[in-house]
């Protein structure tokens, strides 16, 4: 992430708060930094905790704006070493200060760097909802960080509990009636264990969330909107069932089973070799199943949430933009949409053969590689359903294909080139797999472009974005190390031939070796 442009370099030993509280302006983030390095380590509370969680409270209101946002971040941190168990010594004692961040918070503005961080602390203390949300309404508070705070200082109803929609912010899930149904169905079959922990999740996501955009801004300054660029229709149109692009490429697919190839007609992807025949509707072929061996996966419920027609729309219109500040630190919009379009544009430069978006979602970046290279030259592939008939509603020239990237359906050596933008995070236990099978697929001197994320080399904001739980990341959001993406990539027989690594994405383009 972004640091602040002191020049100081770090204490050499523990900070107390009285050095905190007196330090020179230009030494004030490095002795936060070494603040927090003598109370707390990756999520833990070290032993000086509770001391210097005493002290801050002491001093909290007789700090410069600048300290206070600094203070309550560290004490949101040891708080959050408790949760979910709130009664605590250590809670209790940062507790103890609400009334005071709360006459603080009621002096500030509601983008001021301050009121970010005290937004984030206050969420911890539901017993306090209602003042906390007075003063909130008061400043103002835009509608994506009421809706997190809202969230994070409510208590679980056993009777009706409200699961599964926190991020980015859960006022973004306008649902309708027939996802409300959807929502109540799965719900219902969870025990109250497995609704408490998710519950607990939900919490710590919001909470990451503030806290990550609180612990930015009082390092770096107040965060620019979120820039929100092409939106979908909220419900897919029809799709037709256009068998063209398949017919168009037909040479480059091979059958998911036995490696030969496939015949394609208006109702199937049929294979040559043996008996399996894959299914076709709405210019979409489904190499998840065949044809009757029907696989229900809605058993896990977190992939149920994106089992719903209106995904399409919530990914472009909140849940992208939001990742990428989260994951890329994109808080001061360093990387915009035209900067992603940009590069697609210079740096996928294919060979003969397909391109391949691979993981393509609702088909915003599927657009931008047509734009480049052709529409007839690309496919469209991804794991999601909703996600695809988005895309097809939008792009009904480009054929697409449901099927996991670890066992890519295409013959050895046949795409000219792949993306893989804003994604490969999201399957990140099969990324090394992914990975080979491009490099498999592609021709020699064709491209591989990637657009991704990389661990914070800071613990503090690499412990906000690991706080947040996603489909893939049930037990916290984890991005990738740089060197294993290198490792992957050259593993595949893949040559970075290009690097772009702003804030902490991870955008490359590399070439497949003959």
């Amino acid at each position: 992430m972004p640091e602040s442009p002191s020049t100081a370099t770090e204490p050499t030993g523990p900070v107390t708060v009285a050095e905190f509280a007196s330090a020179p302006r230009e030494h004030l983030d490095a002795v936060h930094r070494s603040l927090i390095d003598a109370v707390w380590t990756d999520g833990r509370a070290r032993g000086a905790a509770l001391g210097v969680a005493r002290d801050l409270v002491a001093v909290f209101a007789d700090l410069d704006a600048d300290r206070q946002g600094r203070a309550a971040v560290v004490l949101g941190l040891l708080v959050d070493t408790e949760y979910p168990r709130s009664e605590r010594e250590l809670t209790a004692a940062v507790r103890a200060g609400v009334d005071t961040y709360l006459a603080v918070w009621r002096a500030t503005t509601k983008d001021q760097p301050l009121s970010l961080a005290l937004l984030y602390l206050l969420g911890h203390f539901p017993e306090a909802r209602d003042r906390i949300l007075d003063v909130a309404i008061d400043l103002g508070v835009d509608d994506d960080d009421l809706s997190r705070l809202e969230r994070a200082v409510s208590r679980l109803d056993p009777a009706n509990p409200d699961l599964g929609r926190a991020f980015p912010y859960p006022a973004a899930w306008e649902l309708d009636d027939t996802e409300r149904d959807f929502d109540r169905a799965w719900i219902a079959a969870l025990t109250p264990e497995q609704v408490q922990a998710h519950w607990d999740n939900d919490t710590e996501t919001v909470l990451g969330h503030a806290g990550a955009k609180a612990y930015w801004a009082v390092r770096n300054g107040t965060p620019t909107p979120v820039v929100v660029d092409s939106v979908p229709p909220r419900a897919p149109g029809p799709l037709p069932n256009d068998i063209a692009g398949f017919l168009r490429h037909g040479a480059a697919f091979h059958c998911p089973s036995c490696g030969r190839g496939l015949a394609f007609d208006e109702t199937a992807a049929r294979c040559t070799g043996c008996a399996n025949a894959y299914a076709i509707d709405g210019g979409i072929v489904d190499f998840t199943t065949t044809i009757g061996d029907g696989h229900d996966r809605g058993s896990d419920f977190l992939f149920k949430l994106a089992e719903m027609p209106s995904m399409g729309f919530f990914y472009e219109a909140y849940a992208r933009p939001n990742f990428l500040r989260l994951c890329g630190s994109n808080w001061a919009a360093q990387v915009l949409p035209s900067d992603e379009d940009g590069y697609i544009a210079e740096h996928v430069q294919p060979v003969e053969g397909p391109v391949l978006d691979l993981a393509a979602g609702a088909g915003r970046w599927t657009a931008a590689l047509a734009k480049a290279v052709g529409v007839q030259r690309v496919v469209a592939l991804d794991l999601g359903l909703p996600m695809l008939s988005t895309l097809r509603s939008r792009l009904p020239e480009i054929p697409a294909v449901l099927s996991s990237g670890r066992s890519l359906p295409f013959a050895d050596g046949s795409l000219g080139a792949v993306l893989c933008w804003n994604a490969l995070q999201a399957f990140p236990d099969d990324a090394p797999a992914v990975i080979a099978e491009v490099g498999r697929c592609l021709r020699p001197g064709g491209t591989f472009t990637l657009l991704t994320f990389r661990q914070a080399p800071d613990p503090v904001y690499r412990h906000f974005v690991w706080r947040h739980h996603f489909p893939q990341h049930a037990d916290g959001l984890r991005l990738f190390d740089y060197a294993d993406l290198r490792a992957w990539l050259r593993a595949a027989g893949l040559r970075v031939r290009h690097e772009w690594r702003p804030g902490t994405f991870v955008v490359i383009t590399a070439e497949r070796e003959a």
